[in-house]
This record gives C-alpha cells, structure tokens and sequence, in this order.
C-alpha cells in the first residue's frame, strides 16, 4: 500500500521561496515511493477557522479530506515577523474538524515542518512555531526540520537550487516522513 504524503505550505503568491520549498521536500518523499499532494496558494485561501459554522468552502473541504487521508504531512511557512503565516496557522486550524475521527487531528502522523525567511533569527523561530503546532496536534515532527533562509538561498522556478545542504535537508525531510509513516503501517 503506497504511502500518502499531503504538503501545505507557501503563500498566496504563487511560487513563493515557502512553496519551493514545500515542493522539494515532496520530492524526496515521491523519490521514496510516496504519492504526494500539495495544497499551496489559492488552495490555501480560507475564511478564517470557526468550529461553529456548520459548512466549509470547497477549499477548506478539500484540506481536511486530504489531510483525513494522509499518512504524513509536510508543512512549509514564510516567517512572518518571526512565527509561521496567519495563511498556514488558519489552515491548521482546520484540523480541529478532524476531532472525532478514528485518528483524531494529526495523531501518530509523521509531520515534516520547514521554516523558510530572510534571515537565520525569523527562520529558526518559525520552524519552532510549526513544531510547537504539531505537537499540540498530537502529531510527530520529523527529527529533521528545515530552517532555510532565504537571504542565502533562493530556489528556481523549477525547484532547484544551488544550495546543495539545503536540497539535501529538504529532501532528507520528506523521506523522513515517508519511513516513518511506513514503519507505523507495517
């Protein structure tokens, strides 16, 4: 049975370093035999999470389903004024409507967590806001965590970069979550 990887990540523009980010982790978890899905940019536009409005945008079903049937997740923040995107922190939010199922939140699922802003200080406290996050979602931050700063690293259109730890790190990530929500299966 293939593994499911779901990567949410990036900003609304899209493109963004965040979301090139997300997108190379990705690759390491399809380069380790994962069927992967990203929801970046306008996929990511939701009304802001209340638990008592009794439907949801298109967008915001389609997050939770797709996080319903994921196996790991990776999630990828631009650090803004030093803590992950309102963007990202609104889209987990959403797992809140995953309260009563069999594996409540992110429960047991491997999370790859990648902090990505303009300068090491906003980097590594956004990386730890998305841990933090992850915890309290009762889900298993991989042991590796990406904190790429976007002052010395820039990705291409197609996701490369020149930075060979950071490709390395990102990709290392993604097959973390992979092996690990293998290993839970098996």
């Amino acid at each position: 049975m293939t593994v499911t990887v779901v990567g949410i990540g990036g900003s609304v523009r899209a493109g963004s370093q965040s979301e090139r980010a997300l997108h190379t982790a990705l690759a390491g978890a399809r380069e380790a035999g994962a069927e992967v899905h990203a929801i970046t940019g306008d996929s990511l536009v939701l009304p802001f999470y209340d638990p008592h409005l009794p439907e949801r945008t298109g967008n915001a079903t389609a997050l939770v389903e797709a996080l319903r049937r994921a196996d790991g997740v990776v999630l990828s923040s631009p650090g803004y004024h030093g803590t992950i995107s309102g963007l990202i922190k609104n889209a987990l939010d959403y797992v809140e409507d995953l309260r009563q199922d069999d594996t409540p939140y992110l429960d047991g699922r491997a999370v790859g967590c990648i902090g990505l802003a303009h300068g090491w200080q906003a980097t590594v406290t956004t990386l730890q806001a998305l841990r933090s996050v992850v915890h309290a979602l009762r889900g298993w931050p991989t042991p590796l965590g990406g904190a790429v700063n976007s002052a010395e690293t820039r990705f291409d259109a197609d996701g490369g970069t020149s930075d060979e730890k950071a490709d390395a790190v990102l990709r290392t990530i993604g097959r973390q979550v992979v092996d690990f929500a293998a290993a839970r299966r098996g």
